[in-house]
């Protein structure tokens, strides 16, 4: 995916990069807050350890599966780039894990939802263990992330997630809702994705913000980084559906498509496509399954469904990108400028 992003600061130019969206890219990014991601890790472990062997079982398979961890990566990030040191340096490794505990929760009753069985290339929590484990271990997993944010001891972190956690249960209310309905549109569309994933994102920043004891214009700007970097990154996942390599990615090509799920590449081939793809498209999302993935393929090529979608995660990342001239320039602003790149050169 073809970016004119450009960071707000840069080393020199005669030191080798990675590209923006390889493995080395993200590596070189959270090689600024290492230590600070191993105190995540170690505080994740802990959390989610239960009495319960059920729940221990689980929380392990959790763990194994690994993933990006962009969020507390993000959170510890914007931390640091907020100047958090001392008290506040512990505050936002809290953060960064119950911020990744309610992302778990949510993949655990989405892989129930959906009926997925597969996940990063493991067999899901639910496939394993059963969808009835699934859930109250979710359930687990949601009510230690708010025991870890009342130790923050701040109400205003309490508020941030209190309201964030709401508008993500809506955003999965919403998204069933436009599940087999040819009828979505762009808008509704982009209503999902805004409170589904890109909420967490906008919480995590924002929290980072707040416990670092920044000012209400900081924590505001980090805030709408956290959105746009979100939508972004959910957007290019949704091209992704479309075209990219199932080994590398860890799920199957169409998986969206097979659960009627309308993203923006199909919304905009449906509306843009002739009289025939339409109907096709309208059938295929009505009915799901993956019979006519090929066909569906190539009405999102012509009609450039895949190129507008990704155009518009590149101007939510050049919103991102305006968000962080509040901050002051450090290499952890410009770390959080590379991992909006990231978000949008990726390609698993």
């Amino acid at each position: 995916m073809n970016t004119a992003l450009r960071p707000l600061e840069t080393t020199p130019a005669s030191a080798p990069q990675p590209a923006a969206g390889s493995a080395a890219a993200l590596e070189a990014i959270r090689e600024l807050v290492r230590a600070d991601l191993e105190a995540v890790d170690a505080t994740i472990r802990s959390g989610l350890k239960s009495v319960v062997p059920l729940v221990d079982q689980i929380a392990e398979h959790i763990i194994a599966g690994g993933g990006k961890r962009l969020r507390p990566l993000l959170v510890v990030l914007a931390g640091r780039a907020c100047g958090a040191t001392g008290a506040a340096g512990a505050a936002h490794i809290q953060a960064a894990a119950f911020i990744e505990f309610i992302h778990t929760a949510t993949l655990l009753h989405d892989d129930v939802v959906d009926m997925s069985a597969l996940r990063r290339g493991r067999d899901t929590a639910n496939e394993v263990f059963g969808n009835q484990a699934s859930v109250l271990v979710g359930d687990f997993v949601y009510s230690r992330a708010f025991q870890m944010m009342a130790a923050v001891r701040s109400q205003r972190v309490i508020e941030i997630m209190a309201e964030a956690t709401n508008v993500i249960a809506e955003g999965e209310v919403l998204q069933l809702m436009n599940a087999r309905d040819p009828g979505t549109t762009e808008q509704r569309y982009l209503e999902v994705i805004h409170r589904k994933t890109a909420q967490l994102f906008q919480a995590g920043a924002e929290v980072a913000a707040v416990v670092s004891g920044t000012a209400p214009d900081m924590q505001r700007a980090l805030a709408r980084y956290g959105k746009h970097l979100g939508t972004a990154y959910q957007l290019v996942d949704d091209v992704l559906d479309y075209q990219s390599d199932p080994e590398t990615r860890g799920k199957n090509l169409g998986d969206d498509l097979a659960e009627g799920k309308p993203t923006l590449p199909l919304i905009h081939a449906l509306r843009t496509g002739n009289p025939e793809t339409a109907a096709l498209i309208r059938a295929t999302i009505a009915g799901g399954g993956r019979e006519q993935l090929g066909a569906i393929l190539a009405a999102i090529e012509s009609t450039g469904g895949l190129e507008y979608t990704a155009r518009l995660a590149q101007s939510e990342a050049e919103l991102a990108l305006a968000a962080l001239a509040a901050l002051p320039v450090t290499p952890f602003r410009t770390g959080l400028a590379a991992l909006a790149r990231f978000a949008i050169e990726r390609k698993h």
